[in-house]
């Protein structure tokens, strides 16, 4: 009797194990720092509209407890995976799907948490769309608790040769003629610094031109597209004469600021918004 007593409850202990090895969901009091990423009004980018190819990509997070360091977009034919760097081994596992669903699947359809060749730790996920929920669950290795995240990849994150060139708008595509328009403009990077908007656009034979000014005097050049550009006038503020090739798309451009000495290289993208172009006032 004492035997299969014994041998009854090491069955329900190992039973116990392998049920919690996959770990159970957790709940809302486990789930505080949750938050609303989902762009509103945002069009999903899927990966027709993308050249193949591995490009850097920037992602948002529902839980700032899910602590992504960096993140590359895959395009092959018609589908997207990303490889998400992850700051620790937090997490030991990720589902591309719900929470309830990771749980109850077996340890073959999760994703496990790898160690890259340069030492990061590295999820690597199926993507259906960018600016789009894309739905997962991470596993958490202290809590032993399947937890629901939401990811958006950020389409304007892309360089602009990861965009195909029929989902590029520019001038051509916008019917443009030669001549002066003006156009919003948005600049965003680690620098201080901010340009006058709106900008001043020359349109010659389908190629634009801006004329961007800095809201500082203190840059000596500019980098757009590896092509160095010096300034044309710095009474205002540094301004430069530099290409737009495509409009509502990140053009990364990088300033040398002698602000701090020695000067620095900082790097910076601005947005061109075609909603805003407006012929140019005459002079």
């Amino acid at each position: 009797m004492a035997k299969r007593w014994l041998a009854a409850l090491l069955a329900l202990l190992l039973l116990g194990g392998a049920a919690g090895a996959s770990g159970g969901v957790a709940g809302a009091e486990d789930m505080t720092d949750v938050i609303d990423i989902v762009p509103e009004g945002a069009e999903a980018v899927t990966a027709r509209q993308l050249r193949e190819g591995t490009w850097p990509v920037e992602v948002d997070v529902s839980s700032s407890m899910f602590k992504v360091t960096g993140c590359n977009l895959t395009v092959a034919g018609d589908g997207m995976t990303a490889t998400l760097y992850m700051k620790s081994e937090a997490y030991s596992y990720m589902y591309p799907g719900a929470a309830e669903e990771a749980a109850r699947a077996g340890e073959g359809e999760w994703t496990a948490l790898e160690t890259r060749e340069d030492g990061r730790f590295a999820f690597t996920l199926p993507v259906d769309a960018l600016d789009a929920a894309c739905e997962c669950a991470a596993y958490s290795a202290r809590k032993e608790l399947w937890y629901p995240r939401t990811l958006v990849f950020r389409a304007d994150s892309l360089p602009l040769e990861a965009w195909r060139a029929e989902y590029l708008v520019t001038a051509e595509t916008l019917g443009l003629a030669d001549g002066a328009y003006t156009c919003a403009v948005l600049l965003e990077g680690a620098g201080r610094a901010t340009l006058q908007t709106p900008a001043r656009l020359i349109v010659a034979g389908g190629a634009v031109t801006a004329r961007i000014v800095f809201s500082t005097q203190k840059i000596d050049y500019v980098l757009v597209e590896g092509e160095r550009f010096e300034p044309v006038d710095t009474q205002e503020g540094a301004a430069f004469e530099v290409p737009v090739a495509a409009f509502g798309k990140r053009l990364t451009i990088v300033a040398d600021s002698t602000a701090i000495l020695p000067a620095t290289e900082v790097r910076y993208t601005m947005r061109f918004d075609a909603d805003t172009i407006r012929p140019a006032e005459e002079e």
